[in-house]
């Protein structure tokens, strides 16, 4: 049984009647992993808007492996002290990481929020030395276009997210830098400049699902975006 653990931010763990990338992603290996396998984590719930907490179980589709690690506004500042845990008790073989923009919006700049990546997959490896970890850059929200030195962050944040996946990648426990979703818009993928609609989700998913084909054989080409 191959477990994937999806880890995130807002727009991981989705809101209230939302279907979630990670429901598209689950889709996906149904038809295209060709074993068994499931979705892991030590949370389940979608983000509830009218009670500005992760209290709703309201997915448009309930009928899927709903687990994770994702919150509404926690980034790799909040996850790299959870992540131990989590591994150890879930025991994922691959975390599908997709982080770093409320980092930079709210907490740490670029360089520190690239120094949490690495203690990050630290605690993964102390944990489960054999994880393999596929990490998304920072997908550009709306905030991109009226604050230029966020922008800027977003920027250099990605380009060292590059050089430390290169930096830590070791085929004990493989690093894997997932390309952006292929022609993602947040004026046409999301539905308030930040969070996916369903092609927003449909194309996360296939940005990991294509990834995971190409360079570790997992899986086989998105079918759906």
């Amino acid at each position: 049984m191959l477990r994937f653990m999806p880890v995130g931010d807002s727009m991981t763990i989705g809101s209230a009647g939302e279907h979630t990338w990670r429901y598209r992603m689950w889709q996906h290996l149904c038809t295209a992993y060709g074993g068994p396998f499931t979705l892991v984590g030590p949370r389940e719930a979608l983000h509830d808007p009218s009670a500005d907490a992760p209290s709703s179980y309201a997915y448009a589709d309930p009928d899927f492996p709903r687990a994770h690690l994702a919150g509404w506004g926690e980034g790799w500042h909040h996850m790299t002290p959870l992540i131990g845990d989590a591994v150890r008790s879930c025991r994922p073989d691959v975390l599908l990481v997709s982080l770093g923009l409320i980092d930079l919006g709210f907490y740490t700049n670029a360089e520190q929020t690239a120094g949490n990546v690495r203690a990050f997959v630290a605690e993964a490896r102390a944990a489960r030395p054999r994880v393999r970890i596929a990490v998304m850059p920072v997908i550009r929200n709306i905030r991109v276009e009226a604050d230029t030195s966020f922008a800027d962050q977003v920027a250099r944040f990605n380009e060292l997210l590059g050089k430390t996946v290169a930096d830590l990648d070791a085929p004990r426990s493989p690093l894997l830098l997932v390309p952006p979703p292929r022609s993602y818009d947040f004026h046409t993928d999301t539905y308030d400049g930040t969070h996916p609609n369903e092609t927003g989700e449909h194309k996360i998913a296939a940005a990991f699902a294509e990834a995971l084909w190409r360079e570790w054989e997992l899986g086989g080409p998105y079918g759906a975006a």
